[in-house]
């Protein structure tokens, strides 16, 4: 890996508390899903749902837009799960993005996506470009419900 942060396995190797936690907001509706914050050309931030990918690495598969644009110049991102129905826990990743080529962790990725959502025989995904999530924070929230008035928050930085 060049540069900083960790891949999901080091990470899930140091922090699998904080993997655990994130695996579970992130799939908490059976299907991966996140909103996906990158930096436009100006340097704002463009928001959008997204639905990663874990396995073996936390992955995204892109379709043509200006969310993908946006990683091919500036990869910076911050990815944050998606609501939860009872609590007002969350989980938040920032960090870098990188495309791959590597055709054998697409097509195992690939096969994982499309059993999580029944999509066997669509060409869907033919032109969606694979990208890598390398993890340099992470925050994690719990709490007890809506309202609570004591959240635990966990905030966690990659080693230098």
């Amino acid at each position: 890996m060049s540069g900083p942060g960790l891949d999901w396995r080091a990470f899930s190797s140091l922090r699998p508390d904080l993997a655990d936690a994130g695996r579970e907001l992130f799939y908490q509706y059976g299907v991966g899903l996140a909103f996906l914050g990158t930096v436009r050309p100006d340097g704002g931030p463009r928001l959008h749902p997204f639905c990663p990918v874990l396995h073996d690495g936390l992955y995204g598969f892109i379709v043509p837009s200006p969310k993908r644009d946006d990683l091919h110049r500036d990869g910076r991102y911050a990815m944050h799960s998606f609501p939860a129905d009872e609590t007002e826990d969350a989980f938040m990743l920032s960090g870098t993005a990188r495309s791959t080529e590597d055709g054998a962790v697409r097509d195992r990725l690939e096969a994982r996506y499309r059993e999580e959502r029944d999509l066997s025989g669509s060409t869907l995904m033919e032109d969606q470009e694979l990208f890598e999530f390398v993890i340099e924070r992470c925050l994690m929230t719990r709490t007890k419900g809506h309202g609570d008035p004591s959240p635990h928050h966990v905030v966690w930085r990659a080693p230098p």
